[in-house]
């Protein structure tokens, strides 16, 4: 076990608990959608979308451009903490140098990823299945940001519930936190996540004498929810995912941060009923700058630049406008025309088109 202190917590160990985090989320939580959470209900801490170490470390110059924007974060998103894959230490370790060189809160490593592609290279889900080349990497990963608290994103087990002797490895490591998503591998998100089990895995920590964070993750409905779940299994936090979908309100329901919220956004005005027009409205008008952002931030074919100390150096050009359309289903649902409202943007090529859709419809409410 290495001699890693409390102190080395970073900033976990300033979070008070439980601890609410949103999860990263390929072609999800980029830097566009992150920005627009922060300002409508920031969670306590933020991970990027993950990112290939390998890549990022190995290729061309246009392939490293392409790579670094899943690196772009703004001081609004902090703490943030960037996340890689990868399945050698070394690549890793670099990767872990250049996220403290950016100035991230924290790193970590995705230990969970069930994408073919992504354990064909040994990495992501597959390191479960070796965990010496896990606990390799979480070294390599702390010599590389020996200033930046580590992390790891995992799951329960590769084909069965392995978190009697998966855990202990990990922890052997004194990770600053472990989000575990409550299923398999095998399970992807076929069946409920074990929730059961995440009081095991506090114990796991416990019994170690670990001063390891532990986050649940899977399944999660709001914060009320995750509330609950914190309260019934002892973890320190709760990640939610797919909960974010069309409701970058999610994380809003502090007194703080409503208060904030109505200030910013709303003004005076307070809607007590979600489904009504002037709730419709600000969630339309919402999406749009959630789209603008995403062209200005990851769309266009502007060079590489560097927004100062703010922001990480990206490349524009670099994602498809069509990511945006799983954002366009969330947002157009659940109220009067949003069916045919959402099929007019599930058409659209830039954030002009999708300026001119919403204005016309906002026009008949």
């Amino acid at each position: 076990m290495s001699n890693v202190s409390y102190m080395n917590l970073g900033f976990w160990g300033k979070l008070k608990k439980p601890i609410m985090a949103l999860a990263p989320m390929a072609d999800v939580t980029d830097a566009a959608f992150r920005r627009i959470i922060a300002r409508c209900g920031k969670p306590n801490v933020m991970w990027t979308e993950f990112v290939s170490a390998d890549g990022l470390i190995r290729a061309d110059k246009v392939g490293q451009e392409k790579l670094m924007k899943g690196l772009l974060y703004s001081e609004s998103e902090r703490p943030i903490v960037a996340q890689f894959f990868s399945a050698k230490p070394e690549m890793i370790k670099r990767a872990a140098k250049l996220a403290q060189e950016l100035r991230f809160d924290g790193v970590d490593i995705n230990m969970g990823c069930p994408d073919r592609s992504v354990e064909k290279q040994g990495a992501g889900a597959a390191l479960m299945k070796n965990p010496k080349l896990a606990r390799e990497l979480i070294v390599a990963t702390r010599e590389g940001a020996p200033r930046l608290p580590i992390s790891v994103k995992t799951r329960i087990g590769y084909n069965k519930n392995e978190i009697e002797t998966w855990i202990p490895e990990l922890l052997k490591e004194d990770l600053a936190a472990i989000t575990v998503h409550l299923r398999t591998r095998k399970e992807m998100s076929k069946v409920p996540a074990r929730w059961d089990l995440a009081r095991r895995v506090v114990e796991i920590r416990d019994e170690a004498k670990s001063t390891t964070l532990v986050l649940g993750n899977g399944d999660v409905q709001d914060m009320s929810h995750a509330r609950k779940l914190a309260h019934e299994t002892g973890v320190d936090g709760i990640m939610l995912g797919r909960a974010i979908f069309g409701n970058p309100f999610l994380f809003s329901n502090s007194p703080r941060i409503v208060s904030r919220l109505r200030r910013e956004l709303w003004g005076k005005q307070e809607f007590e009923n979600k489904n009504g027009d002037d709730f419709v409205r600000k969630k339309l008008e919402i999406m749009l700058e959630h789209t603008k952002l995403f062209e200005e931030l990851l769309g266009g074919d502007n060079p590489i630049r560097t927004r100062g100390r703010e922001t990480c150096p990206i490349s524009n050009g670099v994602k498809n406008f069509s990511v945006m359309k799983k954002h366009y289903k969330a947002y157009a649902n659940g109220f009067d025309g949003a069916k045919e409202l959402r099929t007019k943007l599930m058409e659209t090529k830039n954030a002009k088109e999708v300026e001119n859709i919403v204005n016309d419809f906002l026009e008949t409410i």
